[in-house]
């Protein structure tokens, strides 16, 4: 309840026309009802509006999108697209609520809650060497099964986020 309350006192509503990288750290409430070009990271809740017109790269933990996006969409808890939501590119949520009427021009890959290395290579956007030194040096989360790593997602979604991510 206290998490919920906190939550609802971080609201932020956009609308105008921005550009550029907008990234939330902690949890937020943020509502784009304008346009917006760049990139967005949000922890959260991040809404787009009907009227909204976003062209970005969107990674969000629970993201529900009524207007116009062009751009890859990465949804770590849920994706829902509402009657009116058109998307133009590739979305990767980790749960997807689609209402009919929703346009989504793309690929849609659904994340899985334990990746190998090439999966999780391709989630984290960096070569399959890295995670390899990374998870056999111990500095990455993971599980050695027999001759494979498996990486829970949750696990490595945490690892990013406190920096210890070396690139």
């Amino acid at each position: 309840m206290a998490f919920k309350k906190k939550l609802e006192e971080k609201t932020l509503d956009v609308d105008a026309s921005m550009q550029g990288s907008l990234i939330f750290r902690d949890p937020v409430n943020l509502r784009i009802n304008g346009k917006f070009e760049g990139t967005l990271e949000t922890k959260g809740n991040l809404t787009i509006g009907q009227a909204a017109m976003v062209t970005a790269d969107i990674v969000g933990d629970n993201i529900i999108i009524g207007g116009r996006i062009k751009g890859k969409i990465t949804a770590k808890e849920r994706l829902t697209l509402l009657p009116t939501s058109i998307i133009e590119g590739d979305i990767f949520p980790a749960k997807l609520n689609i209402a009919e009427g929703a346009v989504l021009e793309g690929r849609c890959s659904m994340l899985h809650d334990f990746l190998n290395a090439q999966e999780l290579a391709k989630y984290l956007e960096v070569d399959l060497n890295s995670i390899m030194d990374w998870a056999n040096s111990g500095k990455m989360p993971g599980n050695k099964e027999g001759s494979e790593w498996r990486f829970e997602r949750k696990a490595i979604d945490s690892w990013v986020a406190s920096g210890k991510i070396e690139r």
